[in-house]
């Protein structure tokens, strides 16, 4: 209990520490026929701020208006795919890997606007908490099923257009398709994400469940004042995005900053995978553009091509990897 109380007060003062100076006052703000905030529309959460504090930063949690130009200069420049070299690598990949060239990116260009050097602000270091032991261990079985790739179903559920990498929950900016629809009605909310496609239906309900369970988790939720409160927990098994447990529970708030923004915050709580929960908050900003089809599925060469060359590389004796049997062991992946 006194936990509770203590980390309830350290979000109260983060909520004020980093507030924007607009915020909605109850007149102010749009609703719907049901008397509710209204949010329908299309937004983007697109952002260069990082998920986790970089190390070289980590004492400092905002970042001056010149710090932050600095910042945004370096890293748009670090991250242009079509300056990287390919017989060199950069920004993640190994020599002869480089993904799509820079006209297919939409990461954004710019820190989110109170600067924050990264959009976790609980741990107080703004990064993700060590995996406690329980995690370490549920990880590395993930992770040896990647490696092995023995079929369709020891791939990620990203590989196999069953999930979006940055469609949640919870939402995190990633390198594109950093946009998303909401539509509301009397019982419901539905957010969809642009990335696979994915629709979430979330009852304004208190009870969770459990009868068909959901690669993205169950969620119900429910109208703390003008913010909506959503819980998700009840996930389909350890394998999705995030590698979250049976026993995760992810709480999410979105409220209205002004008539252009959106203020959304979460919670994850897995005591499967960490000691302490970890929450981060993400601007989302209102969009003229639609929300176009992702549709993955149609012509998703990259999952027959990974495990057809594993299969060649076995028939040859070697590992997946291209190595020789003898120096098996975990390949890096871009979900470790």
């Amino acid at each position: 209990m006194k936990k509770q109380a203590q980390k309830a007060l350290f979000i109260t003062i983060s909520s004020l520490l980093f507030a924007p100076v607009l915020i909605a006052q109850n007149d102010d703000i749009p609703r719907t026929e049901y008397g509710h905030p209204d949010f329908q529309g299309t937004f983007t959460f697109r952002t260069i701020t990082p998920l986790n504090r970089p190390k070289e930063l980590a004492d400092k949690a905002v970042l001056t208006e010149e710090e932050a130009k600095e910042w945004e200069e370096f890293e748009n420049h670090r991250q242009n795919r079509d300056l990287i070299v390919d017989s060199v690598g950069g920004a993640g990949y190994p020599p002869g890997v480089i993904s799509y060239n820079e006209f297919w990116y939409e990461r954004g260009n710019e820190t989110i606007a109170d600067r924050r050097t990264s959009l976790i602000y609980d741990p107080p270091n703004g990064r993700l908490p060590d995996y406690n032991g329980a995690g370490k261990e549920r990880h590395a079985v993930y992770t040896q099923m990647v490696f092995e790739s023995a079929g369709p179903e020891g791939r990620t559920t990203v590989d196999r257009c069953i999930t979006g990498f940055n469609a949640g929950p919870p939402m995190l900016p990633a390198s594109y398709n950093n946009n998303m629809q909401i539509v509301q009605t009397k019982d419901h909310i539905m957010i969809l994400n642009e990335m696979v496609h994915s629709a979430r239906i979330i009852r304004l309900d208190s009870e969770h469940n459990t009868k068909q369970l959901k690669w993205e988790g169950d969620s119900v939720a429910y109208w703390d004042g003008d913010t909506l409160v959503i819980h998700t927990q009840n996930w389909y098994h350890n394998y999705n995005l995030r590698g979250l447990s049976k026993q995760a529970e992810v709480t999410e708030r979105i409220k209205w900053v002004d008539e252009n923004f959106l203020e959304y915050d979460f919670t994850v709580e897995d005591p499967l995978s960490w000691d302490v929960s970890w929450s981060a908050r993400v601007p989302l900003r209102r969009s003229a553009d639609p929300i176009y089809e992702y549709a993955c599925h149609e012509g998703n060469h990259g999952l027959l091509g990974i495990l057809a060359g594993w299969r060649r590389y076995e028939s040859m004796g070697m590992n997946g990897d291209g190595t020789p049997k003898s120096e098996s062991g975990p390949a890096a992946t871009s979900e470790n």
